[in-house]
């Protein structure tokens, strides 16, 4: 979906993928449906869409579309820190299982991802733009 602004037109699309702490399978049937839930009531409050997403036993994946004026970093932030706090409520009992009181590891993975503009797409896109001036990259 192209997303219209004042003066831009974008769309930006992310596959997040992010993990328990220590990569416990610890998303059990119920645990999943209720993160499921948490994760569409915060993409609709922060405006975004989910594409395609899953919540697997030990890991999530997301491929969501966003507005141009949140980074991947600050979407992380989001979906981490409020499915953290949401599922510690919801779910006391997991404080028990993972020591230090944090939910997910630090890390997560993120890639931009288009429907039909791939990288080569664009490179080869750059590199006939001007045939005539220097380029910036030697490869």
């Amino acid at each position: 979906m192209t997303r219209s602004g004042s003066h831009t037109r974008t769309d930006l699309k992310y596959h997040l993928v992010w993990v328990p702490k220590y990569r416990k399978r610890l998303l059990t049937p119920v645990r999943r449906a209720y993160l499921k839930h948490l994760l569409e009531r915060i993409v609709a409050e922060w405006d975004l869409a989910i594409v395609e997403g899953e919540v697997m036993e030990d890991h999530v994946h997301l491929f969501l579309e966003a507005p141009p004026r949140l980074s991947p970093a600050e979407i992380m932030n989001v979906l981490k820190g409020i499915t953290s706090r949401e599922m510690f409520l919801k779910f006391p009992e997991l404080k028990g299982t993972l020591w230090g009181g944090h939910l997910w590891a630090e890390g997560y993975y993120a890639a931009t991802v288009g429907d039909k503009v791939t990288a080569e797409v664009v490179r080869r896109y750059i590199r006939e733009q001007t045939k005539h001036e220097l380029p910036l990259h030697d490869g």
